[in-house]
């Protein structure tokens, strides 16, 4: 005969799993609230490099159009809908349908971000081979996006993976206050968004957990200007529904949206090409 009879507690304030939950991208690109129709079309304008002239011999200044330019973002609907039965609810440890609620805004929120990256993936100006992180690696993705005539406008964002975080976090030049007034690695000039919103060198640096390519020797980043990414959406955003169906005793939350993104100047995106496998789980 056991002498104890032990009692099992759970908590029922559930702990949240580890996952992406916010969109870190949207903020950084050109958005455009869709109020009607599928289709957000955005016009990038410009001189077409135009060179100033002389009057002519005729005594006429000659005359040039501008270089229009519109992209458009076709609109889909996503969707996500999670459901329980009210038993499961009722008989299951912690907030059911708080539960459902934000996993399924966070679905939504996720999706945000992979259509933006997808966008920035099919820039074709990049930095070469893959290489570690460094502060040459960071410079060349600059330069090359002010060889492009990019402003340097404090508008230029970085997305990176933690693996090239790593990297830049062991420069003298990202951390040191020789170099920097705010000091990185004591985190008081990270933006409490996933890892963080770095600062740096005129660059608003992101590390993104969903970078294609992670945590491998082919892992992607990007260096961008915002004007070089369009995203559009419904003019109410993300429609969250949390609700009850009396017939069939289930609760549900459905989180939606009506979202497009379009890459709108490519010589505004650069690819960095970065090796993180040096820092991948074992």
């Amino acid at each position: 005969m056991a002498d104890t009879a032990f009692q099992t507690q759970y908590r029922q304030e559930f702990i949240a799993g580890f996952e992406q939950k916010q969109s870190l991208l949207r903020d950084t690109a050109t958005t455009e609230v869709v109020i009607k129709g599928n289709e957000a079309t955005f016009l990038v304008a410009d001189s077409g490099s135009a060179e100033a002239t002389t009057r002519g011999v005729n005594g006429l200044i000659p005359a040039r159009s501008d270089n229009l330019n519109q992209y458009t973002a076709t609109l889909s609907e996503w969707h996500d809908l999670v459901r329980r039965t009210k038993f499961n609810v009722f008989a299951s440890q912690g907030d059911g349908r708080r539960i459902m609620q934000e996993t399924t805004m966070g679905v939504i929120n996720r999706k945000i971000d992979q259509e933006i990256i997808t966008e920035l993936n099919t820039g074709t100006v990049n930095t070469g081979s893959a290489a570690t992180g460094s502060l040459s690696l960071m410079m060349k993705a600059l330069t090359i996006l002010g060889n492009n005539e990019v402003p340097y406008d404090g508008q230029i964002y970085g997305l990176i993976t933690p693996a090239l975080l790593g990297y830049l976090q062991q420069l003298k030049e990202f951390n040191s206050a020789d170099y920097v007034s705010d000091r990185k690695l004591d985190g008081s000039g990270a933006r409490q968004l996933m890892q963080g919103y770095y600062d740096w060198n005129g660059m608003k640096l992101i590390v993104h957990p969903n970078l294609p390519g992670k945590g491998t020797n082919a892992e992607k980043c990007f260096l961008y200007h915002k004007s070089a990414i369009g995203h559009a959406a419904n003019l109410e955003g993300m429609d969250s529904a949390v609700g009850y169906d009396d017939e069939q005793d289930y609760s549900y939350a459905r989180a939606t949206i009506y979202m497009g993104s379009k890459l709108l100047q490519n010589s505004g995106v650069v690819v960095i090409n970065h090796d993180g496998s040096a820092f991948a789980a074992a």
